[in-house]
């Protein structure tokens, strides 16, 4: 039995191609010597069927022996077939174990592998059954005795036996590797198509990187970060066979989030700059409305102090002179993303520029609380009565609700109520006299109606919730 150029080498195939060689060779020595022992010259060999079938040819036992061992010979065909059955199988199922072991290190995938190698040993036990079986026994001899063919047979079929239920195994062992063996293909189709897409995308970055540099842009954080990249695209390049199938997909997939990363950043980069410019001019003119505001504080604190309370104004004493240190620290820090501008240190400019903007916001803020305060104060200098309705009405709506569908309210909700109406009566009681205290009066109001509104949504949280 000699293997086709199109079938794979297996040393277990070679073995039993070598068997009938060895099996000839055996059986022609035995022939030769037992002639020599005879005494008998070549001739007379050649002449011996001859004379023992006096003139003709033929063999020296009949039917039954034929029949047993045309029978033999039949087992013997079928175990080969077996054989090779399973040797082939055994072969396809071992690609498909190498695949499962370069792609997966599951404990699931290295139970598959060991029990793969045991279903191998077991093989190997019932492959040697088999060949021993082949070369115990000379099918072609031509004083092969019934009883040699028949035991022949006993024993090949035996073999073919074993070698089918081994079969069996394999194929139940390979049926249970399809969920492993899918995700493994899986990966290994993702593979080619990630590594790909990892060299385009830093293809891309490169050219990018070229096109600001071309505009006058030095991106030298970017081309840093892009030569980060260079051994990361040479292990991509090794192959997974290298690295694992694994290892090689998240390295390749990393590789393009950070290439497109920097092809993002550079391809923005030119419009960047043009809008670190932009917002520098802009809160450069922020901050000098904000000095000409600051100049009018004084002013305002001014009439508060002529009008009002101390209690009315005191908390804004500090304002001019907070909000001119503020501004002219947003100048000295304008000037620093200038100069980082200059030097193209983008991620510098930026954070600089956000510190101008919290330090221009909140002296914004500082410097309308003064205009804010005193036409808070004129309004309800001139009509207290307003914010009084208006802080009734909270408290009003809110008791309503949560009477809703009852006939007391709940404790929790009741309590607070009462004690906002009791402390909206104070507050009243503090714009009697000849300097009442506005501010501590709206004040006190904002907090009733903070507690109200509190109160209402809690009664609407529990009623939604099915309370």
């Amino acid at each position: 039995m000699t293997a086709t150029p199109s079938q794979p080498y297996s040393p277990m195939v070679a073995r039993a191609q070598r068997l009938p060689h060895r099996s000839r060779r055996r059986r022609a020595g035995a022939v030769t010597s037992t002639l020599t022992l005879m005494g008998l010259p070549l001739l007379a060999v050649i002449a011996l069927p001859a004379a023992f079938t006096g003139g003709g040819t033929r063999r020296w036992f009949g039917g039954r022996a034929e029949s047993q061992r045309a029978e033999a010979q039949t087992a013997k065909d079928d175990a080969a077939a077996a054989f090779y059955e399973l040797d082939t199988a055994q072969r396809d199922l071992r690609i498909s174990i190498e695949t499962i072991a370069a792609v997966d290190s599951s404990p699931a995938a290295r139970r598959a592998v060991t029990d793969f190698d045991a279903l191998g040993r077991r093989i190997d036990e019932v492959s040697h059954q088999y060949i021993s079986a082949v070369d115990a026994h000379d099918l072609d001899r031509d004083d092969l005795e019934a009883s040699a063919a028949a035991h022949a047979r006993t024993e090949l079929t035996a073999a073919r036996t074993e070698l089918g239920r081994v079969k069996q195994e394999l194929d139940r062992f390979a049926e249970g590797l399809g969920p492993l063996l899918g995700k493994a293909e899986t990966q290994l189709a993702r593979l080619a198509p990630a590594v790909e897409r990892a060299r385009q995308a830093l293809l891309a970055a490169s050219n990018a990187l070229d096109a600001a540099r071309g505009s006058g842009l030095r991106a030298d954080d970017l081309a840093t970060r892009l030569a980060a990249l260079g051994p990361e695209l040479t292990r991509l390049n090794q192959g997974a066979g290298q690295h694992g199938v694994p290892q090689t997909l998240e390295r390749a997939e990393r590789v393009t989030r950070e290439a497109e990363a920097v092809r993002a950043e550079a391809e923005r980069l030119p419009e960047r700059a043009a809008e670190i410019g932009h917002r520098l001019v802009s809160l450069r003119t922020r901050a000098q409305a904000l000095t000409t505001r600051t100049e009018q504080v004084e002013p305002v604190l001014s009439e508060l102090r002529r009008r009002f309370t101390a209690a009315c104004w005191q908390d804004l004493q500090h304002v001019p002179d907070q909000a001119t240190e503020s501004v002219r620290q947003a100048e000295r820090k304008l000037a620093e993303a200038q100069a980082a501008r200059d030097e193209q240190r983008w991620p510098d400019a930026t954070a600089l520029l956000s510190t101008v903007r919290a330090l221009l916001n909140s002296t914004d803020e500082a410097v309308s609380a003064a205009g804010d305060r005193l036409r808070q104060l004129n309004a309800v200098q001139k009509d207290p009565q307003q914010e009084i309705e208006r802080t009734r009405f909270a408290i009003r709506d809110a008791q309503r609700l949560a009477m809703a569908g009852r006939n007391t309210p709940e404790a929790r909700h009741a309590r607070p109520l009462d004690e906002a109406v009791a402390r909206l009566e104070r507050a009243i009681t503090t714009l009697e006299g000849r300097h009442p205290d506005y501010w501590h009066f709206l004040t006190e109001t904002e907090a009733v109606r903070q507690t109200v509104a509190h109160v209402v949504a809690q009664i609407r949280e529990e009623r939604g919730a099915g309370h």
